[in-house]
């Protein structure tokens, strides 16, 4: 089984920049991608950016195109969100979640998240 940890949340100006890791450990090697969401209060879970494990192949999704970037550390096991740019609108509890079945849309493990507030 996968275990993943979060962290790198806080409270930020906006027009700031902060960084989210996700941890990985147990079995990455089964791992298949880790995807960022992110949920803030009243909304639906949202899609925020994906890293495929093995080739480190990773987009983000269009609402924040151009300001955040995800990217891995194979040493560390480790998944990486970079926000810059933010806005009071990303202020939300994000999360990490591993896939290990490329031919479903469901996540085996997901982290415990952290918050990340923007103040305007």
């Amino acid at each position: 089984q996968v275990q993943l940890v979060e962290s790198g949340g806080g409270l930020v100006q906006a027009g700031d920049s902060l960084s989210l890791s996700c941890a990985a450990s147990g079995r990455t090697f089964s791992i298949w991608a880790i995807n960022w969401f992110r949920q803030a209060p009243g909304k639906e879970r949202e899609f925020v950016a994906s890293i495929r494990w093995s080739d480190y192949t990773g987009y983000v999704a269009d609402s924040v195109q151009g300001r955040f970037s995800i990217f891995r550390d194979n040493a560390k096991n480790t998944v990486y969100l970079q926000m810059n740019s933010l806005k009071a609108e990303d202020t939300a509890v994000y999360l990490c979640a591993a896939k290990t079945d490329s031919h479903t849309n469901s996540f085996d493990t997901w982290g415990q998240g952290t918050q990340v507030t923007v103040s305007s």
